[in-house]
């Protein structure tokens, strides 16, 4: 453990951890600080001056950043038969109803996305406390219940992610691998960020971003200017 203390001394020793970077410099920074051996993933912690306990606050939403997330997406569609063969075609790594919702019953949910149509809301609405908890619950709203069942496992693959405000007022996501060109990592984050601000609430009332970190897996967080991702 002494080790890893050492590096991320080392890491923040790299940059002022009270300074606001511009995006272009902070994802330099990222990078430089990221120690992990694995390829890790950028994450993006934007702080929102939001209530989410109100309902006119509530931010959330999918955006389908341009370069993908860099990760393999494990998608289970829950449709009928007629549908299968297209849930198939486009990409899902799982595909079934009955089967799948006793297998989740069971305890299992090694997948990442689950999409599902109208007709079978009821059946999959049984798997809430389950799904719920794990950010799984498919949701018209993301996307995921949907009778287009082709296109959204085709998006989800593409790099098609949801996100929604925390109890705090944060939003997290990841948006890109360490291993991405570095402008491919700036576009990302900017989709993101600028799909939250067409996202602002009207009963939101002051500053509106109010914090965005950057961080891979294992670095500490480098401040970005609000502004230097704000603008086009």
């Amino acid at each position: 453990m002494a080790k890893l203390t050492r590096k991320r001394k080392e890491a923040l020793a790299k940059y002022d951890k009270s300074q606001q970077y511009p995006i272009s410099e902070a994802v330099k920074i990222v990078k430089d600080v990221t120690y992990t051996k694995f390829d890790a993933s950028v994450d993006l912690n934007i702080r929102l001056g939001v209530d989410p306990r109100k309902a006119n606050q509530m931010v959330r939403g999918t955006v389908a950043l341009p370069h993908g997330t860099g990760k393999t997406v494990r998608v289970l569609v829950l449709c009928t038969p007629e549908k299968e063969e297209e849930a198939k075609a486009a990409g899902a790594d799982h595909v079934g109803l009955d089967d799948y919702i006793q297998k989740i019953k069971g305890g299992w949910t090694d997948i990442d996305v689950v999409i599902t149509m109208p007709s079978v809301m009821a059946k999959v609405g049984a798997l809430g406390r389950i799904l719920g908890p794990r950010g799984l619950m498919p949701n018209p709203k993301s996307g995921t219940v949907t009778m287009d069942i082709g296109k959204a496992v085709l998006d989800v693959k593409a790099g098609k992610i949801d996100f929604k405000v925390d109890k705090f007022g944060i939003v997290h996501a990841s948006v890109a691998k360490v291993n991405f060109d570095d402008q491919k990592i700036i576009e990302n984050a900017r989709e993101l960020i600028h799909t939250i601000v067409k996202l602002k609430p009207a009963a939101a009332k002051g500053t509106y971003i109010k914090s965005i970190y950057m961080s891979s897996t294992m670095s500490p967080g480098v401040q970005i200017e609000p502004k230097s991702v704000t603008l086009n």
